[in-house]
């Protein structure tokens, strides 16, 4: 049995309402394409002029316009909707948790995971670094999706192998990003890879993926990737939608044939 799913690659503004209006349009293309459970990017509601304007939008847990907004949009559309990232208001006024929420066809939130890993790059005049508005998270996300164990993580998240490690075996790693231009050149492609084949699961990333109007450039390529590391799908840049199918009969036939989850020995 196959299951439909697809990854939103957006370039996303200043703008939440603008934000809103595109996740919507592209979230609706998605699951009229079959898809039954769709992946939003990092900061798809917001990418402001600076690194604190998420602040100024954070919500706190279970209340606030864009945890509505995917609520009912999960709801409307009958379909598993995680939604990438957004900012929820911390112990630190000063500073938000970067979220990802999981809703089901219902529209109730039924898993979180806040990212742990806090991203920090300083190569000639580019410079980032999230820990100045950001309270890191401290355990790994997992649910239960119908197609079954689904893995969570947050861009930066996938350079450190040791988190899908702690998670079990998994039937999906989703992977919503805003990867720079520079480290997703080098990096994203390989790094996903490696991600399916070590865990012999699929990998779900949804990007950001363009030039921003804060003048940032993402590196894009959204994708999806079966257990044996194969790309299956793919968008380059600009908005759209990445889809396909995850195929349980295929995963267990290369778990079966390559037994390397069950040959871990620590």
């Amino acid at each position: 049995m196959t299951h439909t799913v697809a990854a939103i690659q957006m370039v996303s503004s200043p703008s939440v309402a603008d934000n809103i209006a595109t996740a919507r349009r592209l979230v609706t293309e998605a699951a009229a394409g079959g898809a039954q459970l769709v992946l939003l990017p990092e900061y798809w509601a917001i990418m402001g002029h600076s690194d604190s304007d998420k602040v100024a939008v954070a919500e706190p847990l279970g209340q606030g316009p864009l945890q509505d907004f995917m609520s009912g949009l999960a709801r409307e559309l009958g379909i598993w909707l995680i939604g990438g990232t957004l900012p929820l208001a911390s112990h630190d006024a000063a500073k938000v948790i970067n979220t990802t929420l999981v809703y089901n066809p219902q529209g109730e939130q039924v898993s979180r995971y806040d990212k742990i890993h806090l991203f920090g790059f300083s190569k000639g005049g580019e410079s980032y670094d999230e820990s100045r508005t950001i309270v890191p998270g401290t355990a790994p996300g997992v649910f239960e999706a119908p197609f079954g164990k689904v893995g969570m993580s947050v861009c930066y998240d996938l350079r450190f192998p040791e988190l899908y490690r702690a998670m079990g075996p998994l039937a999906l790693i989703v992977v919503p990003a805003a990867f720079t231009y520079t480290t997703g050149q080098a990096h994203w492609e390989i790094l996903l890879r490696a991600r399916a084949i070590e865990n012999q699961c699929y990998v779900l990333a949804a990007a950001q993926g363009g030039q921003h109007p804060n003048g940032r450039r993402t590196w894009g390529h959204s994708m999806l990737i079966d257990p044996w590391g194969a790309v299956k799908a793919v968008l380059a840049e600009g908005e759209g939608v990445v889809q396909g199918q995850i195929d349980a009969v295929y995963m267990d036939s290369v778990r079966s044939s390559l037994p390397a989850l069950k040959h871990r020995t620590m």
